[in-house]
Parts: structure tokens; sequence; C-alpha cells
């Protein structure tokens, strides 16, 4: 499946309303719970079992918990490799985890991610400068799962 593809897969989710671990489209997700929405979409079953987790997992402990989960399943890439489709895992604070995921939508001059953003539900954001400097790293999905 073409990068392009997985980004219009994402774009389905758009209006979603935000909802804290939940994965299914028009009806809530959160930013994992897209990523999982997607998965299935693409793949089939998830790879493996999410466990509850608060708004600030894996905060206190400075676990990078979804980090090592993407890099179990998803296909790590070159941050400036940057295609339609990838996987953007963000660190939204300096010295914190790595806790919000999206997924490219455009690149070049209009690049774009579309995420689930608390308050917001499934938006297609510009990928702008403050963004681009959140980004920790770029996976994309795996072909044939």
């Amino acid at each position: 499946m073409s990068g392009t593809q997985i980004a219009n897969i994402a774009r389905r989710w758009i209006g979603t309303p935000y909802v804290h671990q939940s994965s299914t489209l028009d009806a809530g997700c959160d930013c994992l719970g897209l990523l999982r929405g997607i998965w299935r979409e693409i793949n089939g079953e998830e790879p493996e079992r999410i466990p509850a987790y608060s708004m600030d997992w894996s905060e206190p402990q400075g676990e990078e918990r979804l980090w090592a989960a993407a890099a179990r399943h998803l296909v790590a890439k070159e941050r400036r490799d940057e295609m339609a489709g990838d996987v953007l895992l963000f660190r939204m604070r300096d010295q914190g985890v790595a806790k919000h995921l999206g997924v490219q939508g455009r690149v070049g001059d209009n690049a774009s991610f579309i995420h689930a953003y608390t308050g917001h539900g499934v938006v297609e954001s510009p990928l702008s400068r403050p963004w681009q400097r959140r980004i920790v790293a770029r996976f994309e999905f795996p072909k044939g799962v």
C-alpha cells in the first residue's frame, strides 16, 4: 500500500472526536487509537494488546514506551526521509517522553499531518516548524504483515 493511500485512510478519520484510549472511526479515538485503526484497516488484527494508559503515562518513569512499541511493529526511517503516510512520533515537551503520534499527510511546502488532538478530535494540521522540531522519530507501516 502506498503512503498516499495510507494518508487517505487517515483522512477518513478527520472529524472523529477525541476520546482517550478509543480507536473507533467516527465514534472516538486518541492519537494512538488513530494509528491502531489505520493498522487494522491495512493489516487486520493489531499486533499486541494495548494496556490501559493514563494521560501522563510513562512520564514519571521517563520510559519511552510508545517509541519502543513503534520500533517493535513499524519500520524506522531517517527523520528527513519524509513521505506521505509516514508515522510521526513527537516529543511534546523538552525532556519529556515522546507520546504523540500522527500520519504525514502532505510533504513539501504545504506539509501536513493527521492526528487526534485533545479538544479537537482528528484533524489535519500544517506540519509547521514548531511541530517539525518536536519530531523524534519517523516510521512507515510494514509491508505484507
